[in-house]
């Protein structure tokens, strides 16, 4: 039957040296979870995909840019040596703020199989009768199975598909049986292997030969762990396990944002058939393994300005976990961005809770047998600069924190924030230009024998006009970096709104004084007067 995996996924890279403990502090709270095809020998099992594309790379564009409906069509088998069972994949991109979620669909097949459904001669209505006598499934999963079938058989047609790229690595699983709340994934020995320049005989052939040697062009070895947590949690489990944050947080893990095994393949060992390249490729990390592969033409020169690429990639300079060539951030640690630094011995089991901060990961592991509510993980994920004045004046100055941190996590955006920004923008304007009309008003029609009280209310205002408008320019600029750094956190402003208010009622207040002074002064002159 078929099956549908709606999940939230977010991937990190873990250095080398990292793996170990990364395994140790999953393991306390999920067991190794293996496959029906593996032999038990080992927590990891050899994991191939062949992902299928045509000359033009048309599904390696559409998953770089995200676009609606871009699908990913790819191969997968477990196990050493041939494939015996092979499942056929098809991930949908979709976006999240249009209230749908990407979905990933797949049914299996023999090896034996292959190239009848990649030929368009796979019996769908032989299987569909199996599966109703043999295998009892009702009839809506059949149906369902056999949608799935017809579209993935006739996008083969339709696009010209053929093999394009293959990714091999030991994937560890981590997940409670029969409950997918937490399904944690990592990937070690990660290779991308490109499948062009064979004869695939008509489909017989999909995959290439182990058996014959690979050029250095046609392999690249990704220095990095890849870790997957996936999580599906709706109803009252709307937030992740504690454990998992802390263990975000723990500086072992790297976020990086979307990334790709498929489309680094292809934008390293296909540069000449790719019209884009993802942001991740600029980072100093992976760059060597790049070099190494032939995909160097993807790479800015050493000696480049900004030491990344033009575009989107120089836009998000700020999500590589390792910085570029031109600014190396090689001994970061990984954790949530901007967050303050309290790593010395024995500092974080001395501060409170609430305290803003993040544990190292060798901190994290030598106290792993400590309970978490005595290990300091970041609480508040607001950067120590706008925890300042002086951070909240000039939002654009980040020197007060003199650790240099990776950016580990970042903010989902929708488009409609943007415009949310500019009418919170415009809304502010606008009460600045009330306030100043209405002082305006007040020194126009004011007479010079009127109260000298109203003179000085309206110039009061004016100043406070002023400021409401420079502040609706600074907090549109401060949310605007926001938006574009994408760092999680509170984008709202606590400070500006109250100032500006307690500035304004003051005025107010002392100009309701003045003008009860005013009326009793004139009620006891008319009392004279009687």
């Amino acid at each position: 039957p078929v099956r549908v995996f709606l999940r939230s996924t977010t991937k990190y890279w873990v250095r080398t040296e990292d793996v170990s403990k990364v395994k140790y502090a999953i393991l306390k709270h999920l067991p190794v979870f293996l496959q029906k095809t593996s032999t038990g020998e080992s927590d990891s099992q050899l994991t191939n995909s062949v992902y299928f594309d045509n000359d033009q790379l048309e599904l390696y564009h559409g998953r770089l840019d995200k676009s609606p409906g871009a699908i990913a069509y790819r191969l997968r088998w477990y196990g050493a040596g041939d494939p015996k069972i092979v499942f056929f994949e098809r991930k949908t991109h979709r976006d999240t703020w249009t209230g749908e979620a990407s979905v990933k669909e797949r049914f299996i097949v023999d090896e034996s199989e292959v190239k009848q459904v990649l030929n368009d001669k796979y019996p769908i209505d032989e299987k569909r009768k199996e599966m109703a006598k043999k295998k009892g499934a009702t009839e809506a999963e059949v149906d369902e199975w056999e949608t799935l079938v017809r579209e993935m058989v006739q996008v083969v047609q339709a696009k010209q598909l053929v093999p394009t790229m293959r990714t091999q690595y030991m994937r560890t699983a981590f997940q409670i049986p029969f409950d997918a709340t937490v399904r944690i994934s990592l990937d070690t020995n990660l290779c991308m292997i490109s499948e062009r320049g064979y004869n695939t005989e008509g489909g017989a052939k999909w995959f290439r030969d182990p058996e014959k040697p690979l050029e250095p062009n046609e392999i690249t070895r990704f220095p990095h762990a890849v870790l997957e947590v996936k999580l599906e949690l709706g109803g009252a489990n709307s937030e992740p396990p504690q454990w998992v944050t802390d263990l975000q947080n723990s500086g072992m893990l790297y976020e990086v944002h979307k990334f790709s095994k498929f489309i680094h393949g292809c934008a390293v060992l296909l540069p000449e058939y790719v019209r884009s390249v993802p942001y991740w490729v600029d980072d100093a990390s992976v760059r060597e393994s790049i070099i190494r592969s032939g995909g160097g033409r993807i790479l800015v020169k050493s000696d480049h300005d900004t030491g990344v690429g033009p575009g989107a990639n120089e836009m998000y300079n700020h999500l590589l976990p390792f910085g570029n060539v031109k600014e190396s951030k090689m001994d970061v640690k990984g954790r949530t961005a901007n967050t303050i630094d309290l790593i010395e011995t024995g500092e974080a089991k001395a501060a409170p809770k609430t305290t803003a901060g993040t544990a190292t990961a060798s901190q994290y592991y030598s106290e792993a047998d400590v309970t978490d509510d005595e290990i300091l993980y970041n609480a508040g994920l607001q950067g120590c600069c706008e925890d300042t004045c002086a951070g909240w004046l000039f939002p654009f100055c980040s020197g007060f924190n003199e650790d240099t941190l990776a950016p580990t996590s970042v903010q989902k955006i929708e488009p409609k924030i943007f415009f949310a920004n500019e009418r919170t923008f415009l809304h502010w304007l606008h009460s600045g230009v009330t306030l100043y009309t209405i002082a305006a008003g007040i020194l126009a029609f004011a007479s010079d024998t009127h109260s000298v009280a109203v003179h000085w209310y309206a110039m009061a205002l004016l100043p406070i006009s002023l400021g409401f408008c420079l502040y609706a320019l600074h907090l549109f600029l401060w949310r605007a970096e926001k938006i574009k750094t994408r760092i999680p956190g509170r984008w709202d402003d606590s400070r500006g709104p109250l100032i500006l208010g307690t500035i304004l009622a003051g005025v107010l207040f002392v100009n309701f004084l003045l003008k009860c002074r005013e009326i009793r002064k004139f009620n006891y002159a008319m009392a004279h007067e009687l």
